[in-house]
């Protein structure tokens, strides 16, 4: 499994980036706006962040009908060779997906909650397909259980379309997808931060190194001669 950073926040890539745990960076408007206030160049926000992570950079659209987005796609896509439109998963969007596909351009159908919609998205050649797990658990419906359809419907007909699995609330989540079988998961730093620690991780090892605090000096002054 992958993992994709889900922000728009420059630091955050960058710290990520460094630990060598992200392959792709998703964005959208709501993300933009809230770790981007007061940035005059948005467009230059998005070339940072491929200069930053060299995979999948997805940028969303903000139009609502098939022409528009398109257009908008087209402009995105120029920005760099690593870009990947977002379209919603609705009729217009499909529509412009199709015709994107055609043209080369990657897309990441997004917004997506049913097995049906991704079926769709991927008999019109999206590259990507990113089901909101979260808040489909949050309106007591198994999020889970979609991505365990998607991967079944997808390799029954070998389509090439990835899945995404998004609005990644918690670690458990995270877990969940990969053990269903999911492409990638696209992650909130907090989540990210979270999967790397355990409480008892950190209490064995507070343990051990006051364990090794109480060996003669001569001998830890050894260990640590030549750093």
């Amino acid at each position: 499994m992958q993992f994709f950073i889900d922000t728009a926040n420059i630091e955050e890539i960058k710290k990520y980036a460094r630990m060598g745990i992200i392959q792709g960076v998703t964005t959208n408007p709501a993300l933009i706006a809230k770790d981007c206030t007061g940035c005059a160049d948005l467009k230059g926000v998005i070339k940072e962040i491929c200069s930053i992570v060299n995979g999948p950079i997805s940028a969303e659209v903000i139009s609502t009908d098939t022409k528009g987005m398109v257009k908008e796609a087209r402009m995105l896509s120029k920005l760099h060779k690593n870009i990947v439109v977002k379209i919603p998963a609705v009729p217009d969007g499909f529509a412009a997906a199709d015709v994107l596909s055609r043209e080369g351009i990657k897309t990441n159908v997004t917004i997506l909650y049913t097995a049906n919609q991704a079926l769709v998205a991927a008999k019109v050649g999206a590259t990507y397909v990113s089901p909101f797990i979260g808040r489909l658990d949050a309106t007591s419906t198994d999020g889970i259980g979609l991505i365990d359809e998607i991967v079944r419907i997808y390799k029954n007909y070998g389509y090439k379309t990835k899945i995404i699995a998004a609005s990644m609330r918690n670690p458990i989540y995270v877990k969940k997808a990969a053990l269903s079988g999911a492409d990638i998961a696209t992650i909130p730093p907090d989540v990210l931060n979270q999967m790397m620690r355990s409480e008892l991780t950190e209490l064995g090892l507070k343990g051990f190194l006051d364990e090794w605090a109480k060996m003669p000096e001569k001998v830890r002054t050894c260990f640590t001669k030549g750093r």
